[in-house]
């Protein structure tokens, strides 16, 4: 599919000040160690593309979630040593985001500097989309380039807000990327084409889903999901995650998948835990006989055959949302061999982002997989077909 937007290498960058909204909202762990650097070196061909231009380069992102306030342990200071080494050169960093002290790094920066903000989010400015933030973003750049996918879905002062402050604006290489390759495999797949779905929620699911239907030749349905199609069969789930008032809707869902001649796969058997602890007895059942106190967490070694059996002759597959509760080792083993099955399948391969990438990298087939999202929720919303905010704000591309 064609992209409609104003890219970066259509526009003048040549000794601008060029303002990057990138994602790289990295995970870390309790040393502030980044687990992995995907997102930041995702966005390298468009950085690189700048510094080449001569622009003065300044990336902004959010990391976490700190509520409008400054926290430590959420700086982007991490991300700047790890760019540095990416990038081989220096980067600068900024105490903050905005204001005199981000000023005046940008003013005595040269042609080819790059500058990283402070976590855009320490300023609650920017996820309501304030006017004044907006504008003080704005103000240190002559060009803004939105290349965060991820935060696409949101109508934050950094995706869209920006655009109304900055006379220039257009999307990076990745956003084009992404919103190609999605659209694109939705929309002109190579047949067979099998989408995996997974995940906590029917109802995070049930738009991508309607999508879907009618454009694909199987669904597997795995995680926790798939127990609400289960009961909606009339089989015992025990205490396994269901949405009651979603039982309807998945029922008729399935129903109609088969009427229209779609292949619907939904887990034979499943590993359940007596309680939600880590330290709990586990055993395998089919999903006729899950006793009535117990917990499904994953998907069983039957339904690992069956679904890895499904893929075999796809041509291409889609993947969004884990088979099972895959961060506890006793229950990553039907996430794992389901990436395993997609990476040895001969197919075009797109994972969804999010939960589903870190399971993909923890299974050491990131490598394997022809694409992997940089966006979790904002994947969802591209494959629903929903507004995207942040893409909306950008100008057309001019023909």
């Amino acid at each position: 599919m064609s992209f409609s937007k104003q890219t970066i290498d259509h526009v003048d960058l040549h000794n601008k000040r060029v303002l990057i909204r990138v994602d790289f909202n990295v995970p870390l762990d309790d040393t502030c160690h980044i687990t992995d650097d995907s997102r930041i070196r995702a966005t390298l061909p468009t950085i690189n593309w700048a510094i080449d231009d001569d622009a003065v380069v300044i990336l902004c992102s959010h990391l976490g979630r700190p509520k409008g306030t400054a926290n430590p342990a959420l700086s982007l200071a991490p991300v700047a040593k790890r760019l540095q080494r990416l990038l081989n050169k220096p980067v600068a960093f900024t105490e903050d985001c905005i204001g005199p002290t981000a000023e005046s790094v940008v003013k005595n920066a040269q042609p080819g500097d790059v500058i990283l903000l402070e976590n855009l989010r320490f300023h609650p400015g920017e996820e309501k989309n304030d006017d004044q933030f907006s504008a003080q973003l704005a103000a240190l750049a002559d060009v803004y380039i939105n290349e965060a996918f991820g935060t696409a879905h949101r109508s934050h002062a950094s995706t869209v807000g920006i655009t109304k402050y900055v006379k220039v604006s257009a999307a990076g290489f990745l956003m084009k990327h992404e919103v190609e390759t999605l659209e694109g495999t939705v929309e002109n797949p190579v047949r067979p084409f099998v989408a995996i779905l997974g995940g906590a929620k029917v109802s995070g699911k049930i738009e991508v889903i309607k999508n879907l239907t009618g454009k694909v030749d199987k669904v597997i349905i795995g995680g926790g999901m798939a127990f609400t199609f289960i009961k909606a069969m009339g089989f015992e789930i025990g205490l396994s995650l269901v949405e009651n008032n979603m039982l309807d809707l998945a029922k008729k869902i399935h129903e109609q998948a088969i009427a229209q001649k779609i292949k619907f796969y939904l887990p034979v058997d499943c590993v359940v835990a007596a309680s939600l602890s880590p330290e709990a007895e586990t055993k395998i059942v089919t999903i006729q006989e899950i006793p009535p106190d117990w917990y499904g967490m994953d998907i069983g070694p039957a339904s690992v055959r069956l679904f890895g059996e499904a893929v075999q002759n796809a041509k291409t597959i889609l993947w969004n949302g884990p088979m099972g509760v895959f961060e506890r080792d006793a229950f990553s083993r039907g996430t794992y061999a389901m990436a395993h099955s997609v990476a040895n399948a001969y197919a075009y391969t797109v994972v969804g982002g999010g939960d589903t990438a870190l399971a993909v990298h923890r299974a050491g087939e990131s490598e394997s997989m022809d694409f992997i999202s940089t966006g979790g929720g904002a994947a969802l919303q591209l494959l629903e077909g929903n507004h995207m905010p942040g893409l909306a704000a950008l100008p057309d591309r001019p023909y």
